[in-house]
């Protein structure tokens, strides 16, 4: 098992394209081409994790916070810290990948994760991501339809939430009249031809754009494809920002903040009181979401969990929403078993091994007087 094969797999789920416009994921240091040997999980790379992967075997490092976030201006391997763990990866021979807001934004990513954690059901996005769809139209041969159809879905094409394969056909009559240097698949040049087509209707990610089309044309009978490419504003069920769920029982605000530190194993965090009443349905957004909360209330949340909270958006969530900074750290590290479930599923039989750091690299510390 490669490192191609393995980003591949995770990059269908998490797509990079998918990613903030000013994040860095993907390989960090290293080769796409390694041979794992096995796997460390870990929210951030330092030299714990480092150490804690050489002392298991590890070639294969995934982390969620890519540790080369700006660019790199020198490597100084005696004052700075970033270069040091450059040069030991280096010569243990270690790859480093990073699935950040790739991985915030995806089905079942890092907001999912939690929202699981704090035991929510009827799980979806808070915000959906929109603009980055295309409607393929493909104009084909009766005969041919099932090949063309099954071309765009191989590369992603016709996915609509829970569903695969997504299409819609109108049958039609096309027509055409081919100039001496053409070559019909179907009737001559030089004579006008009418042949019962289909329109073929499909919606496509944006990046898979490209390779979607080169694979329809290999496998389209017609010397010369005939297609339209609608960019769209809809809204991408498949991708978002954030989640939203339901309690399976109501809780009142104090049982809510309760349960918040059980399910995630915290003693301290802050918070803004909400409206009266009892908590039914709640939000969250791992990692730094507070640019999310208007959506929260438009959506009639009882509470939004989240963390890197601002002082004066808490003055705005006061009396409205119960608004909880549960910490960076504690609301992404669950996101990590999503990961090691899809890792496993794929690396059964081959022998590589997953392991999650087994420390905390929380820089925070809470001082207690």
């Amino acid at each position: 098992m490669t490192g191609k094969v393995i980003i591949k797999y995770l990059e269908n789920w998490a797509p990079k394209e998918i990613a903030w416009q000013k994040d860095n994921p993907g390989i960090q240091v290293g080769s796409t081409e390694v041979k794992i040997k096995n796997i460390l999980l870990a929210l951030d790379l330092t030299e714990k994790v480092l150490d804690e992967a050489i002392k298991l075997n590890c070639n294969f490092i995934i982390t969620h916070h890519p540790f080369l976030f700006y660019p790199v201006k020198n490597i100084d391997t005696t004052h700075d810290n970033i270069s040091k763990l450059i040069e030991r990866l280096i010569k243990n021979d270690i790859t480093v990948y990073s699935a950040h807001t790739n991985f915030d934004f995806t089905f079942e990513g890092v907001s999912f994760e939690l929202a699981k954690t704090l035991k929510l059901h009827n799980i979806r996005f808070l915000k959906n991501l929109k603009s980055n769809q295309f409607k393929l139209v493909i104009f084909t041969p009766e005969n041919h339809l099932e090949k063309v159809a099954g071309a765009v879905f191989e590369f992603g094409g016709g996915k609509i939430g829970n569903y695969t394969n997504c299409s819609f056909r109108t049958l039609g009559t096309g027509t055409f009249k081919g100039s001496e240097l053409s070559k019909p698949a179907i009737g001559q040049k030089g004579n006008f031809e009418s042949v019962a087509e289909v329109k073929l209707e499909i919606i496509i990610d944006s990046w898979r754009l490209k390779d979607t089309l080169s694979a329809v044309k290999k496998v389209h009978p017609y010397e010369e494809v005939a297609y339209d490419v609608y960019p769209l504003e809809n809204e991408n069920v498949n991708y978002g920002a954030g989640a939203i769920g339901i309690l399976q029982s109501p809780m009142t605000q104090g049982e809510f903040l309760k349960h918040t530190a059980n399910c995630l194993k915290i003693k301290n965090f802050r918070y803004a009181p909400g409206k009266k009443g009892k908590i039914k349905t709640a939000a969250v957004c791992g990692g730094s979401g507070g640019e999310l909360l208007t959506e929260a209330i438009s959506q009639a949340a009882d509470a939004f969990i989240t963390a890197d909270i601002k002082y004066h958006d808490f003055h705005s969530a006061a009396g409205k929403i119960l608004f909880i900074d549960a910490g960076h750290y504690e609301t992404e590290i669950v996101a990590l078993n999503q990961i090691e479930t899809r890792l496993k599923k794929i690396l059964d039989n081959t022998g590589v091994k997953v392991f999650k750091f087994k420390g905390n690299t929380n820089p925070i510390l809470f001082y207690n007087n």
